[in-house]
């Protein structure tokens, strides 16, 4: 990586936060780490993504973000299936979420390209709707 990429590449502060602080609690680094999403022809940050925190109750969630210049070329997709294939190598038991809100066709679209099933809406802390997926 170049270390370059548009501004919008990065998640929000809170995610950053996040992080550090289930690491300061003693969470996992492999359930806490945020990964970078590279574009490989040219080395520049696309996006990120990882995991919310450690697995509860045999799950655990994901999330992923690419910048608006970057987005429909296939790299949430891409993210999102190595998410699955580094969350079964840690606990091939594990079942993979992503929380997605209906309005969002893109993020549904490459959950729905990776075989998740909808389950039940809910509203978040936010009050935000949110349809629970589950990887198969």
């Amino acid at each position: 990586m170049t270390g370059r990429g548009a501004a919008d590449v990065l998640p929000p502060a809170f995610v950053a936060q996040r992080t550090l602080t289930q690491r300061t609690e003693g969470q996992s680094e492999q359930w806490c780490v945020l990964f970078y999403i590279v574009e490989r022809s040219s080395g520049l940050l696309v996006g990120t993504c990882g995991f919310k925190g450690e697995p509860t109750n045999g799950g655990v969630e994901i999330g992923y973000g690419v910048g608006a210049d970057y987005r429909g070329r296939g790299y949430a997709t891409e993210s999102v299936r190595a998410l699955l294939a580094v969350a079964r190598a840690l606990d091939p038991a594990i079942e993979v979420l992503a929380q997605i809100n209906p309005d969002n066709h893109a993020s549904t679209r490459v959950v729905q390209k990776l075989n998740f099933v909808a389950g039940e809406t809910k509203l978040d802390q936010d009050n935000e709707r949110l349809v629970q997926w589950r990887a198969k």
